[in-house]
């Protein structure tokens, strides 16, 4: 079975219906439940559980406290290249926009390790542009091997692979995957997604289960939001993340929310999602999941990541660039979205001491 299979269920429910209907005793009701189903999650992510923000805040924060404790896992992102031949509207590495084009040597790899080393980070997430020419498997494998002599833990967030692809970056030393439906919607996808091997909505929405198949560790999946409208991608996002979770138990399941951000290109997104919204996705995320990890990146401004501590999140990116050869090259290229918190390791180690958690470097290594 895939994951298909359940968006089928939903593609033509009446989700505005629904929302109209719930009413504050749902909501009561929920807060008083030990186990959520489904539609219970979908009515947390409604109009009327947006009333009732501060007593769902707080059982969020017992349930993250219950189960991962105090602790703020820290990482940071690393543009290996920002080669691409799909054309998506949102997107600064879009293959149409022109901007300058780039690809780390070996040698250029163990710089930049070196560089985010040097800060106390011991978990990376390399990042591709979508280009298997520019950025082969074998490429990507080689990268892994420098970047092994500097970090306990390595995440990739690249174009979709195929199971035994997954199979072989895990050899290699890779221990988890960042991967984005963007869209969950089928068609708002396509109209999203003009040319490429990224227009494939099926062998994207697949790929996260092919990488539990392959054993990886830990499978990070999420939403853009503002390309749809938040409340049913948010809904998407979490029965999928909930289906791979029920399915693939030894696999750490992780959700991200991110929210469009301004790059090279004209794209206005069409759903505008507010601080309040994106609270609102992250508590119904842990009311409906509480084992998940909830991933908060420098897309988010300063105020609002320093709020969010307490209220679901476990891991946060510092010192964030998305530049090829950001943190130590002066040729770099041009970033795939602006930064918002451009804070640095040290900066944020002070922020979470602050709110009375621990900053984390690593949360596993393997033997």
């Amino acid at each position: 079975m895939s994951f298909y299979e359940r968006y089928l269920e939903y593609k033509n429910f009446d989700f505005e219906g629904f929302f109209n209907k719930v009413t504050d005793r749902d909501i009561v009701n929920i807060m008083n439940k030990d186990r959520l189903t489904e539609l219970d999650f979908l009515m947390l992510l409604s109009e009327k559980a947006a009333n009732y923000l501060e007593p769902l805040a707080q059982k969020a924060k017992k349930l993250t406290l219950q189960n991962f404790g105090k602790v703020i896992f820290l990482y940071t992102p690393m543009y290996l290249a920002n080669y691409c031949v799909n054309q998506c509207v949102y997107c600064g590495f879009n293959i149409t926009n022109s901007i300058k084009r780039r690809k780390l040597t070996l040698e250029e790899v163990e710089k930049e390790a070196k560089a985010i080393s040097s800060t106390g980070l011991r978990h990376i997430l390399i990042l591709t542009g979508e280009s298997r020419k520019e950025s082969s498997v074998q490429y990507i494998k080689e990268c892994v091997k420098i970047l092994r002599k500097y970090f306990r833990s390595i995440s990739i967030e690249v174009y979709p692979l195929e199971e035994n692809e997954y199979v072989q970056l895990i050899d290699a030393g890779v221990d988890g995957i960042t991967l984005y439906q963007e869209v969950y919607n089928e068609e708002k996808y396509k109209m999203l997604h003009l040319k490429g091997p990224k227009r494939n909505y099926l062998h994207r929405i697949d790929a996260p289960e092919r990488a539990c198949r392959a054993s990886m560790r830990s499978v990070n999946i999420g939403a853009l939001f503002g390309l749809h409208d938040w409340r049913t991608e948010a809904f998407y996002a979490g029965i999928h993340a909930d289906y791979l979770q029920d399915k693939y138990t030894d696999v750490e399941i992780s959700l991200s929310l991110p929210r469009i951000r301004p790059h090279c290109g004209s794209f206005m997104p069409d759903c505008k999602v507010e601080d309040r919204d994106l609270v609102q996705i992250m508590i119904s995320y842990r009311l409906f999941m509480p084992r998940a990890g909830i991933t908060i990146s420098t897309r988010e401004s300063e105020r609002l990541r320093n709020n969010l501590i307490g209220l679901g999140v476990t891991k946060m990116s510092a010192a964030s660039s998305t530049e090829v050869g950001g943190h130590s090259l002066e040729n770099k290229s041009e970033g795939q979205f602006d930064i918002s918190d451009k804070r640095n390791v040290e900066e944020m180690k002070e922020m979470i001491y602050s709110k009375g958690y621990q900053p984390v470097f690593k949360d596993w290594q393997a033997i």
